[in-house]
């Protein structure tokens, strides 16, 4: 026999059938089918499509709340809570979420219309050239043209984002991680013992303990601690200071939209594009936080990513949080 069919399992293969002569040689022809699922990798992490988001109904949402009469009489925790309760209500009936892409079969970032007609053309120019309906000299000008087409493309976006890095580094930093070769998660590192841990739990608590324990509180005093602008110092007859509407407004106007969201849930953009209905909810908050000590929850929290820095990549202590 000079016609063999090889699989690594049963159940693999099915419906072999042995055709005819394959033009003069002795061996023929082989159909069978292949039994089995297609795995197909889809991201289950979810983000925000601001592109078709309904910003105009967003801001409706919020204006129709009467704040002062909503957050009276309730503790700085509870205002907050209703505030964050609202925020993420009104984003999710106008904010569509979608899967985040892979990286595999995604198209780069500097591939324009004009880059992919060029690869297009050179795809048609080599079916001719095999076929035999066009020299290889015209095929040879047809890959020439293309790889000039995506050298200035690349060229132009780099360019565009090295001028824009300053305001999104989100996007700067995303190009360079995407030419790395592979990318190294957080290796083992020592305990208090001298021995190595491996478990991401345990690896979390070696790190949170170290950047706990390298952490001085300074005594001072609030107003100092306090974004310039946002408070406005005048007492009268040592009366409380009082929070500024406006510059709560301005500081909202300037939130990076290519941050990631927060353990609160609420994304910068939303921020942003509430910043004239979210200025007085926030100021009644800050003013009540202000005047009794009372920080919120969700302002202590934070995602921190261990970013190493020098030396054995197993000790804590060459890692800083960002």
């Amino acid at each position: 026999m000079l016609d063999l069919l090889f699989a690594n399992r049963d159940g693999l293969v099915g419906d072999v059938v042995v055709g005819g002569h394959v033009g003069q040689s002795d061996h023929e022809i082989i159909e069978f089918s292949i039994f089995g699922e297609v795995r197909r990798s889809t991201s289950k992490t979810l983000a925000l499509h601001f592109w078709r988001a309904d910003f105009g109904l967003l801001r409706r949402l919020i204006q129709s709340i009467p704040w002062e009469a909503a957050l009276k009489n309730k503790r700085v925790q509870e205002s907050w809570a209703c505030l964050k309760t609202e925020i993420l209500r009104a984003q999710e009936q106008t904010v569509p979420v979608c899967r985040k892409t892979s990286r595999q079969g995604k198209r780069p970032a500097w591939m324009s219309k004009e880059v992919l007609e060029e690869l297009r053309n050179k795809k048609r120019m080599y079916q001719l050239w095999k076929g035999g309906q066009v020299s290889q000299e015209v095929f040879k000008g047809a890959a020439k043209a293309c790889r000039k087409k995506i050298r200035e493309a690349k060229a132009q976006f780099e360019l565009r984002m090295a001028i824009s890095v300053k305001d999104n580094k989100k996007c700067f930093y995303k190009y360079i991680n995407a030419k790395r070769k592979g990318k190294t998660n957080l290796c083992s590192l020592l305990g208090k013992g001298g021995n190595l841990i491996s478990a991401v739990e345990e690896k979390a608590e070696v790190l949170n303990a170290y950047f706990a324990s390298v952490f001085s509180e300074e005594t001072t005093c609030l107003q100092d601690n306090c974004p310039p602008g946002l408070v406005e110092c005048v007492r009268e007859q040592n009366g409380p200071l009082i929070i500024q509407e406006v510059a709560v407004r301005e500081l909202l106007k300037c939130l990076d939209i290519h941050k990631s969201v927060g353990p609160d849930g609420i994304h910068p953009r939303v921020m942003r594009e509430l910043a004239d209905e979210l200025a007085k909810p926030l100021c009644i908050i800050c003013h009540q936080s202000w005047l009794t000590g009372e920080v919120l929850d969700d302002w202590k929290l934070a995602n921190v990513t261990p970013i190493h820095k020098k030396g054995a990549k197993e000790d804590p202590g060459n890692y800083r949080p960002v």
